[in-house]
């Protein structure tokens, strides 16, 4: 029996279980946005792909997240003193440096919120959507009465 091309996997639907590569809490979010995703009848199976890049995202924005949490969003600077002798014998205070995780947290972030976007997950999302469903109905309803009386 040949294997099913992929969008019509699972008849055309998200798989209800993360992929078994996802780390603990990319698998969290699979579970709860993709009940959602399959509600509002927008996206497809086809779609599973952004969806596991929104879900990885999260997971990554979660893990920057808690190193900021647990070494701050900065960090102090020092530059040793030492003697002739070489041992070091004062620390000079020299500035801070940025928490590399911080960036790693606002490059998630931008990711989630432009696939969020594309998917639904944001007010701004989910206005777009019910527009472009509004403009289908308008053409379906236009054809119907083209053919009708056409």
């Amino acid at each position: 029996m040949p294997k099913q091309v992929f969008y019509k996997q699972n008849h055309g639907h998200l798989p209800p279980n993360p992929p078994n590569y996802f780390g603990p809490i990319a698998a969290a979010c699979w579970r709860k946005i993709v009940p959602y995703l399959e509600s509002t009848e927008r996206v497809q199976r086809i779609d599973a792909g952004m969806v596991e890049q929104y879900c990885t995202q999260y997971e990554i924005y979660r893990q920057a997240y808690a190193d900021v949490q647990e070494n701050g969003i900065q960090t102090k600077l020092f530059t040793s003193l030492q003697n002739a002798a070489g041992e070091i014998i004062g620390k000079d205070f020299t500035g801070y440096r940025k928490n590399p995780a911080v960036g790693i947290m606002n490059d998630a972030n931008k990711q989630l919120n432009s696939i969020g976007i594309q998917l639904g997950l944001t007010p701004k999302g989910r206005q777009d959507l019910m527009q472009i469903a509004s403009h289908e109905k308008k053409d379906d309803t236009i054809s119907a009465m083209e053919k009708f009386f056409g």
